[in-house]
């Protein structure tokens, strides 16, 4: 599904989705998925006529399983550099999500299940605040759901692709279960950090909103508590 012109967005599961953005040299893959996903991902370059060296570089917009299990695969089937902020790649390296990294007692039992976690990898580099990468994406610290979760806003459309920031699932907008965040108390706060520009809004869990539909988003956003927007 295009999003944008240069945005498009991949199913990875019937749950979970990825995003392929377009830019001066290549492919940008935004977050990856479970252990199945690149073969998912390079089957959608392939549909949409490039090759799988095509994908230059994989930005994670945090380090959970859903997203990051299947980047080591993907950087050894492509060549492509991998991405995180700074404050989510010890957790790369430890190839599980830490105790800490949970607030509830539930979301750590559920951390403790090999399924949940990933052989261990090192980011080739890392990301802060403000930071752009190629085609135009901006990169927003929005700790919370994990330490170092960013969403990466498409300046030259007006894209948004949210990562865990938030999910749209059954029609309606939600921060996630509180359990499976880090600080679920900064999350809102962090929220403010997206500018009322956005025209299209990526989930990676949910149905993105594009078009008038973002109006949507934007009301939302402005009535949570803590969370106005810039």
């Amino acid at each position: 599904m295009q999003l944008a012109p240069a945005v498009t967005l991949v199913a990875t599961t019937p749950r979970d989705n990825a995003f392929l953005v377009a830019g001066d040299d290549g492919l940008t893959l935004v977050d990856v998925g479970w252990a199945k996903a690149p073969h998912t991902l390079l089957a959608a370059v392939a549909d949409v006529g490039r090759r799988p060296a095509d994908i230059r570089r994989v930005v994670l917009t945090h380090a959970h399983p859903d997203h990051v299990q299947g980047a080591a695969e993907l950087r050894r089937r492509t060549g492509a550099r991998i991405l995180v902020h700074h404050a989510d790649a010890p957790w790369l390296t430890a190839g599980r999500v830490p105790p800490e990294g949970r607030s509830g007692a539930a979301g750590r039992l559920l951390d403790r299940l090999p399924k949940l976690h990933w052989t261990p990898f090192e980011p080739d580099a890392t990301l802060t605040d403000g930071d752009v990468v190629d085609a135009g994406l901006r990169v927003l610290h929005t700790p919370g759901h994990s330490p170092g979760h960013i969403v990466l806003l498409h300046e030259p459309s007006g894209t948004l692709l949210a990562g865990d920031a938030l999910f749209h699932r059954g029609g309606r907008l939600a921060l996630g279960p509180a359990a499976l965040a880090a600080a679920p108390g900064t999350r809102a706060a962090a929220l403010a950090r997206i500018p009322e520009t956005v025209t299209a809004v990526g989930f990676a869990h949910g149905v993105p909103l594009t078009g008038a539909d973002t109006a949507h988003f934007h009301r939302w956003l402005a009535a949570l508590p803590g969370a106005a927007q810039a």
